[in-house]
């Protein structure tokens, strides 16, 4: 199996490393192409992908086709290939909100294709994915096109009205999960901690929460109570994070984020 990328930006590259890191095919057959020659060669030669002369040469020469270009190009981009692109192939699409009928009318009605939402988490095989798939995609080819990302994390196939919602969550969440800690790192900062040393613990408190949640598979809610004694200091905590208004802010950041991404916003 040989797999395409078009672009090589840093979603396409964290995908890249994660397949890399999971030895998921020998890194010859990731096949790379992007705008700027320097740099998709460049990178090529780093890791020992192949590189392609075009989006056509590499469109051909690949099984799975992975649209990794900003949206403002996507249609550009399916317009060159589009004579490449048929029913033994699948084109996978990272492009941001780009539908699947979309994806169809610049392409082929008879095109599998995967429409696909990683986050950048993926280069360290952590990363969760929001998958949706045409009617075309089916069977082994379907498992074959989701098996990219579970090589470099979770997948979750959801309705495709969820993805707006889903890139908050999970893609734009990253960022702040990554704040979060960095506020908890700063606290340390203030009580006589280096940085360094208040960083590595809050973002391995951050990881071990984490992971003692999905492996309990108890609720946060169940978790938090498992930490808060009657009386004690934690809740004190949770109630003084409570009365600032942490939760709204979270909500407010999640909301801000889909009204941005869909368009309905203010500025």
């Amino acid at each position: 199996m040989k797999i395409g990328f078009i672009g090589v930006g840093a979603m396409a590259q964290a995908i890249i490393q994660g397949l890399l890191r999971a030895y998921f095919v020998p890194s010859k057959n990731i096949l790379v192409h992007s705008a700027r020659q320097i740099h998709y060669e460049t990178y090529a030669n780093q890791y020992g992908l192949t590189a392609q002369s075009s989006n056509l040469e590499l469109t051909k020469n690949s099984d799975l086709i992975v649209l990794a270009v900003i949206p403002g190009i996507a249609t550009d981009v399916l317009e060159e290939i589009r004579s490449e692109l048929n029913a033994h192939k699948t084109l996978i699409s990272i492009a941001s909100g780009i539908t699947l009928n979309r994806l169809e009318e610049l392409t082929d009605y008879q095109l599998p294709i995967l429409r696909s939402l990683p986050n950048i988490n993926s280069e360290y095989g952590q990363g969760m994915t929001a998958i949706a798939a045409n009617e075309n995609l089916t069977g082994d080819r379907k498992d074959q096109a989701i098996s990219v990302f579970k090589a470099t994390g979770e997948v979750s196939e959801l309705p495709e009205k969820q993805f707006a919602a889903f890139s908050a969550i999970s893609g734009s969440a990253v960022a702040y999960v990554d704040f979060f800690i960095d506020c908890l790192s700063r606290t340390g900062v203030k009580y006589g901690f280096s940085k360094d040393v208040a960083t590595q613990i809050a973002a391995q408190t951050t990881l071990g929460s984490a992971k003692s949640l999905m492996d309990s598979k108890a609720t946060p809610a169940e978790m938090i109570d498992k930490v808060c004694s009657p009386g004690g200091d934690t809740i004190a905590g949770i109630l003084a994070m409570e009365q600032a208004g942490f939760l709204n802010a979270v909500v407010k950041g999640i909301d801000a984020t889909i009204a941005k991404s869909t368009g309905n916003h203010d500025d």
